[in-house]
């Protein structure tokens, strides 16, 4: 069955179409993978390789993916429901096949591995344009460029040099059928360009460019990296405004150093470490701020606080094992945790950050502070089903002596007898 190229379509005589991913789960435990059977027909319909949507996918899941091109064999490791890879498939779709400008899908790519930009170019309208190399699928592209690209590039370059030789204008040379690529990408002549203007202006604008493509660079360069090096980094970059004495002031360059190395999540472990000792106490006041901006709706974050307090009390067991349920509570207090995040946390000892030990004494240490949780949880849903009978006999009063409005208890006035409330329909 096949379903549109462009799924915000929903003309059903829209010419692009693409078959419908099929996914199977192969394999059990840690050697579960899923192989996407007809990539190679999605790819085909797309005009990528298929090698392109199927790294998308493993950027976008966090997990590593296996290409065998000789079998059209391609898999992403874990367990994936073909539905979710399809709604993912139209991110790829949206980010590297359709045109900027018509919404088409008749784009071919143009990779330049030297200058390191990718350009599109669309058959349709004509739109040529450079993709934002930020995503990390960018840097595999540049690294495996499609093959009919590298081709072209190459015969393109011998016939310019064959048409210097000759004697023929360089114009002459670039009249083919085929969509060319953007002048940005394969043009020879960059020294020209920057003859034609000298002046303060174009300069500033050319040194903007370049800053902003060396930013680029450096941003997919780090993010290549492994995980611990990332981290690592993230470790530095925190120790460094610590040591500098800025790190009271630097709460949003941190966090934003942790979205650009991509581990805003474990920030909270790293934080612990080099913001909390035993004086954790006073320090929650003074780097709430700091915290907030990585736990606030964010549970992921919230579990690395409560492992990087777990090293804390490893380190300073003396003074903070006996303080455990207040430490807790003041996390609690500060929007740092939340409820059902402490429970959770509280039902599974877990050996990660401190021994199995260490982890059942701090669990045992807590009780009566997740005691106390659940109980208010109780008392908060009861107080709630109560409430509305507590209102029935509440009055609002307004009087015109007064500047603000009374609240006033009411109580209902009993019937005399039976005889008033029945009703005369002979005297009526």
């Amino acid at each position: 069955m096949s379903v549109n190229v462009n799924r915000s379509v929903s003309d059903q005589f829209y010419r692009y179409k693409m078959p419908r991913l099929i996914a199977k789960v192969e394999g059990k435990g840690n050697g579960i993978k899923t192989v996407i059977v007809n990539m190679v027909d999605v790819a085909k319909a797309l005009n990528r390789p298929p090698t392109y949507p199927t790294k998308f996918f493993g950027c976008e899941l966090g997990a590593q993916t296996q290409f065998d091109a000789k079998n059209d064999r391609y898999i992403v490791n874990g367990s994936h429901e073909a539905s979710k890879l399809q709604d993912m498939l139209d991110g790829f779709i949206r980010k590297f096949v359709l045109c900027h400008e018509c919404d088409n899908p008749e784009t071919d790519l143009h990779v330049n591995p030297k200058k390191q930009t990718i350009g599109n170019s669309c058959k349709a309208c004509g739109y040529r344009g450079m993709l934002d190399t930020r995503h990390k699928l960018c840097t595999f592209i540049l690294k495996n460029p499609p093959e009919n690209e590298s081709g072209y590039v190459k015969k393109e370059k011998k016939n310019r040099k064959k048409d210097k030789e000759n004697g023929s204008s360089s114009g002459e040379a670039g009249n083919h059928d085929d969509i060319d690529a953007p002048e940005a990408v394969d043009r020879d002549d960059d020294d020209e360009d920057w003859a034609e203007e000298t002046d303060e202006e174009a300069q500033r604008r050319r040194m903007e460019e370049i800053s902003e493509h060396a930013k680029n660079l450096t941003l997919t360069k780090d993010l290549e990296k492994t995980l611990e090096e990332r981290v690592n980094m993230f470790y530095n970059f925190v120790k460094q405004k610590k040591e500098d004495g800025a790190i009271d002031t630097a709460d949003k360059e941190i966090l934003a150093e942790a979205e650009r190395l991509d581990v805003k999540a474990m920030g909270p472990l790293i934080l612990s470490e080099l913001l909390f000792d035993e004086n954790i106490r006073e320090q929650i006041k003074k780097y709430k701020r700091h915290y907030l901006r990585f736990c606030h709706n964010n549970k992921k974050a919230q579990k690395y606080l409560l492992g990087g307090f777990e090293c804390l009390v490893k380190l300073h067991q003396a003074q903070l094992l006996p303080r455990v349920p207040i430490v807790l509570k003041d996390l609690y207090d500060a929007d740092l945790l939340e409820e059902d995040v402490i429970l959770a946390w509280a039902e599974k000892v877990s050996k990660k950050y401190v021994s199995k030990e260490l982890a059942k004494e701090i669990h045992a240490r807590a009780a009566p502070f997740v005691k106390w949780l659940k109980e208010a949880e109780e008392e908060s849903e009861g107080s709630e089903e109560e409430e509305p009978e507590e209102d029935e006999n509440v009055e609002v009063v307004y009087c015109s002596s007064a500047r603000e409005l009374k609240v006033e208890t009411v109580t209902p006035e009993k019937a005399d007898n039976k005889e008033e409330d029945d009703i005369d329909i002979d005297a009526i």
